[in-house]
């Protein structure tokens, strides 16, 4: 055996590099390659599997076996000591294969006679896209040493099996079979859509290689010049941009206000004043800062240090000089790519011509998906390792429905997607012409629909949609969004500019509901086991009386003269509601007494999620105005999951009979009762499970602004006696889910469920 040392390693990596830079096809290089290695490595026999599809891997070449095998063998993904590797990313070794129980023998290989066995991945983006394997006739156990090694040929290997050439080869057996390949990432969707284009990583930061200064006085005025340019250019950029109105035009100018305070500018002066360069200066400003916020679980307060983030790199590049302008790249479409972005980032290119981004540490509250999302631009986030492994110029097809990221995407794949991104510009169109049409089912039913609003984005569609009015106010946001606790007259302001934009249209304020994952920079919180069900919503109030009687003395001071809607979350039983009722009517009172305008009529409700409530419904109904069911803490708790966790996400189905069936019995109690009965959760804003709604004798659903045109079409194409009839028939099931029948009926009758 030929044990190679790094000496000899190198002289391999060398012998390899020679062959990738040849003139050759692909298939050649390839056995060239395999050749090689076996030989340098003192082998009798291997081969090189390509990862095919995420499904299985293919023999592409090999050496020591029987002739002609390349391209006959097929090992699926987690299948035998190849898969394995695959499977698991990782090396796999074994000094006697036919001892192993996960060997997998092939005839037509001709393996008889060999024992030992090595194969290590080829990867890229954390995952295998190929296999090399070492064998020999002997019993032998592979080295540590040769181990690495080989693990560090395959690393100089990942970038050819990732090749153009490579991809076209495997493109092309495929298309020779009928079938088709694509490089294709999971990720998690921040902003819905479709792109295709071409590929920009977004700056590096460049890391601050001097500390000390040798001129004060010289890096103040450098610190000086960059701020003053830098600020200069930002209110250029954001001045010339026409965004219209919503929440990423505030993102924005909080944005811009954050780069002009002039306490950070200061905090980075006084470091220089302290002998440290601009650089390391600007640096240390944002060390400090991320010291004292990191361990928040706020995410309002994480975004800030996104932003922060994004700001001291953007000075930094004005220090060094090295601020590029993106804007004149040369490309109609583009797909920005990047580990974390900042909301002006966006504006450093022309964003007209972005078809998507990909951020590596993406969040859904980042800055910069809410404005993306606002533009209309697809974002995906979540897959590992793609900043550091992607390639400016690389063409890529971006999937903001499902998720998923193709890298090279075939002529025909990226048709697809410019087929669907042109069919989603029509929906977009055609559901616009429904907005001054009645929201009435085909047999005549009027369903109410009103929009769950929180952000100041929202408020635009309640002109946009012509809504019935707002179902949810999530009033927690202005807390949230605040440095402190908003008094009194700074709610009351709040309150009153959403009456005001909703004119005559309903309004449902839902008192402050905070705790669990909604966290206020300004309180203080100790640690819960169970957040979820712990110390949240109306217990927080009840508990700190103080905050619920002045949120109900400025709901009561906007809404005067007008109709005024409160609602109450999070109640467990009828004696909670009874005690938020009371405070809000004590505050009446209050303002009778003080002889101050009132509003002319007041409605008093709560929200159905909280399972035990249900069995005290009779009860609270007689008591309760209004009642409506959030679907999503209800669903969370009847079935014990935890809506976040993706391990669980398939564990359970709204659209199951039982939870239907309860769903049922809460409408048909109010109605009973003469309650009006709403929904507010997401499964109002889904139009399947919307249908479900109606079919369960639903009349009024809240939803999502961008939710409402589907679901409006879903009304208008639907017959609801027909709807009903079927959904009696369906509850009687055993089913863990009623989703496919529910999607087939509506197939089968017309209805549009987008």
């Amino acid at each position: 055996m030929k044990t190679p040392v790094i000496s000899q390693a190198m002289q391999i990596l060398t012998k390899l590099r020679n062959v990738m830079d040849e003139q050759n096809n692909v298939s050649d290089k390839l056995n060239q390659l395999t050749e090689i290695i076996i030989q340098e490595f003192g082998a009798d026999a291997g081969a090189c599997y390509v990862t095919i599809d995420d499904n299985y891997l293919e023999l592409f070449s090999s050496y020591g076996y029987k002739e002609d095998i390349s391209h006959k063998i097929s090992i699926r993904v987690g299948d035998g000591l190849v898969g394995d590797v695959a499977k698991n990313n990782r090396s796999l070794k074994t000094s006697d294969v036919w001892k192993n129980p996960q060997f997998l023998y092939f005839p037509e290989i001709g393996e008889e006679q060999y024992k030992s066995f090595l194969g290590v991945p080829i990867s890229r983006l954390g995952r295998a896209i190929g296999v090399i394997t070492l064998q020999k006739k002997i019993k032998y156990e592979f080295s540590r040493s040769e181990v690495e090694i080989l693990e560090t040929i395959a690393m100089v290997l990942s970038d050819f099996f990732a090749s153009s050439e490579m991809n076209e080869l495997k493109n092309s057996l495929m298309r020779s079979r009928g079938e088709s390949n694509k490089e294709k990432y999971k990720g998690v969707s921040l902003s819905k859509g479709y792109g295709v284009g071409v590929v920009i990583v977004h700056r590096r930061r460049n890391p601050v290689t001097k500390i000390f200064s040798e001129d004060k006085e010289q890096e103040l005025r450098k610190l000086e010049t960059a701020y003053v340019q830098m600020n200069n250019d930002l209110d250029e950029k954001f001045n010339s941009t026409k965004l219209g109105i919503g929440e990423h035009v505030d993102i924005l100018d909080a944005y811009r206000m954050f780069a002009k305070d002039r306490g950070w500018y200061k905090k980075i002066a006084d470091n220089v004043s302290g002998g440290l360069t601009a650089e390391a200066a600007t640096e240390r400003a944002y060390e400090d800062m991320w010291k004292r916020l990191s361990g928040t679980k706020d995410s309002y307060m994480r975004e800030r240090l996104h932003d922060l983030r994004d700001i001291t790199d953007r000075l930094l590049g004005y220090l060094s000089g090295d601020q590029k302008d993106s804007a004149n790249i040369d490309a109609k479409d583009l797909i920005v790519v990047s580990q974390t972005m900042g909301p002006a980032d966006l504006m450093d290119y022309n964003y007209n011509h972005i078809r998507g981004l990909i951020i590596e540490d993406g969040t859904p509250t980042m800055h910069v998906a809410i404005v993306a999302k606002a533009l209309g631009i697809p974002v995906i986030s979540k897959i590992k390792g793609i900043y550091k492994e992607i390639k400016s110029g690389e063409i890529v097809a971006i999937d903001g429905e499902e998720g998923y990221v193709y890298i090279r995407p075939s002529l025909s794949l990226q048709q697809k997607f410019k087929d669907k991104m042109a069919e989603k510009v029509k929906l977009q169109k055609r559901l616009a012409t429904l907005r001054r049409l009645p929201s009435k089912t085909k047999d005549g039913t009027r369903i109410n629909m009103y929009l769950n609003v929180g952000l100041a984005f929202d408020l635009d569609f309640i002109e946009k949609t012509n809504c019935d009015g707002i179902g949810l106010y999530r009033t927690e946001i202005p807390f949230m969004a605040s440095e402190s606790m908003p008094d009194v007259d700074q709610q009351t302001e709040c309150y009153k500019e959403l009456m005001d934009k909703a004119k005559n249209k309903k309004v449902v304020f839902r008192s402050l509901d905070v705790g669990s994952d909604k966290l206020l920079p300004y309180w203080s919180y100790s640690g819960e086991d169970n957040p979820a069900i712990g110390w949240r919503s109306i217990r927080i109030t009840l508990d700190r009386r103080a905050i619920l009687r002045k949120q109900m003395r400025s709901f009561l001071r906007a809404a005067a003269g007008k109709e005024l809607n409160v609602m109450f979350p999070m109640i467990a039983n009828l004696t909670e509601f009874q005690d938020a009722k009371e405070t809000l009517l004590i505050e009446l009172e209050k303002e009778k007494r003080k002889g101050a305008k009132v509003p002319n009529k007041l409605n008093i409700g709560l929200m159905i999620e909280v399972p035990s409530v249900v069995f005290q419904l009779e009860d609270i109904l007689k008591e309760a105005d209004f009642v409506s069911v959030g679907t999503n803490d209800l669903a969370q708790f009847m079935f014990a999951c935890d809506r976040g966790n993706p391990r669980l996400s398939e564990r359970y189905d709204v659209l199951s009979a039982p939870f239907l069936r309860i769903m049922q019995g809460i409408v048909c109690m109010a109605n009973q009762a003469g309650v009006m009965c709403s929904v507010c959760g997401e499964m109002a804003s889904n139009p399947i499970e919307a249908l479900a709604l109606i079919g369960l004798g639903y009349r009024n659903l809240s939803m999502s602004g961008s939710a409402f045109g589907k679901v409006k079409s879903m009304i208008r194409s639907t017959n609801i006696e027909d709807v009903e009839d079927y959904m009696n028939i369906l509850l009687k099931s055993s089913k863990r889910t009623l989703r496919p029948q529910l999607i087939s009926y509506a197939n089968d009758h017309g209805i549009e469920i987008y």
